[in-house]
């Protein structure tokens, strides 16, 4: 398959799935629980007020119509009005999307070598005292909730020692990064997740090359350690590995909300758990087709980069 078809066939999907989350995402915030109305008017608002509120939302009209008009304005980049503040969705999202991102891909630049290496060693000694450390120390990382694991490090390197501040607090008028010792703690229980995730599926990858033919060969030769691991197992599990550090990229973009709830951090992760909290459905909405999209484009760039890497593509057009 040339590239040209390869590329149209991965945004085709990309589009189509996107749509599909699209009507997902609407009618899955239909089901929250509680009631804007309520939010937004005030518990002790008459009945009439209630109605004003509602007819000023556009929740008097049929969930179709308000569909359809929250999709159109979608494709145009028009995601609404939020009900706090009566502020862009968009805007708002602008504003605190790069946080995320910065924070997410901190948390990759330490994933990526990281899982590499262990993944590598695992996977080269499948079944050796090597492999089984690596595999259950990343077991019982992936095994805790990421809340757990930004408590610990709280309690540990917060708490205890005081090296890092408990909240995530950005100077007003400034970025994460003119203070970087408050994105300490949330890149590293991020980036503890993706490794123990990336860790997996590079090992996977890995394992799988080391019983290849050529490999037994080139054991077979006097070629060990890292040496071998290098220049036999990394060229033909490094497409797979991509593609995998793709999935835990889009997770780590989803892990944030959590991560950011906990460190009080403001990117949109904090944002979308106060949306939920204040009965905010556009905002929600918005962030949440925010998150698919840049999940899906980290897969898709994941699907391009594998495959230019993958060794066997050889000289196929």
């Amino acid at each position: 398959m040339s590239w040209g078809a390869f590329l149209l066939r991965r945004a085709v999907a990309l589009a189509l799935t996107l749509a599909a989350l699209s009507t997902l995402v609407f009618w899955a915030t239909e089901l929250l629980p509680g009631d804007a109305v309520s939010a937004v008017a005030g518990p002790s608002a008459t009945e009439a007020e209630r109605a004003a509120v509602r007819a000023e939302l556009g929740l008097d009209r049929d969930v179709l119509t308000r569909y359809l008009e929250w999709l159109g304005g979608a494709l145009r980049g028009d995601l609404g009005t939020g009900y706090t503040g009566a502020r862009p969705v968009a805007e708002l999202i602008a504003d605190r999307l790069p946080h995320s991102l910065l924070l997410a891909g901190l948390a990759l630049l330490v994933t990526v070598p990281v899982s590499l290496l262990l993944g590598l060693l695992a996977g080269g000694r499948a079944g050796r005292r090597a492999d089984r450390a690596v595999s259950a120390g990343v077991l019982l990382v992936a095994g805790l909730p990421e809340f757990v694991l930004a408590t610990v490090l709280l309690w540990l390197l917060a708490a205890e020692a005081g090296l890092f501040p408990r909240v995530s607090l950005v100077p007003l008028g400034g970025g994460p990064l003119a203070t970087p010792e408050i994105l300490v703690l949330p890149v590293l229980t991020l980036a503890a997740s993706g490794v123990a995730v990336g860790t997996r599926l590079v090992r996977a990858a890995a394992a799988e090359v080391a019983a290849a033919p050529w490999v037994e060969a080139a054991r077979l030769r006097g070629v060990s350690g890292a040496r071998l691991a290098a220049r036999h197992v990394l060229p033909g599990a490094l497409a797979p590995a991509v593609q995998a550090f793709g999935l835990v990229t889009g997770a780590l973009v989803g892990g944030a909300i959590v991560v950011e709830t906990v460190f009080g951090y403001p990117g949109i992760g904090l944002e979308l758990q106060q949306a939920v909290a204040h009965r905010d459905i556009p905002l929600v909405q918005g962030i949440a087709l925010v998150l698919c999209a840049c999940t899906l484009v980290a897969v898709l760039l994941a699907d391009v980069a594998a495959r230019a890497l993958d060794p066997r593509r050889g000289s196929r057009p």
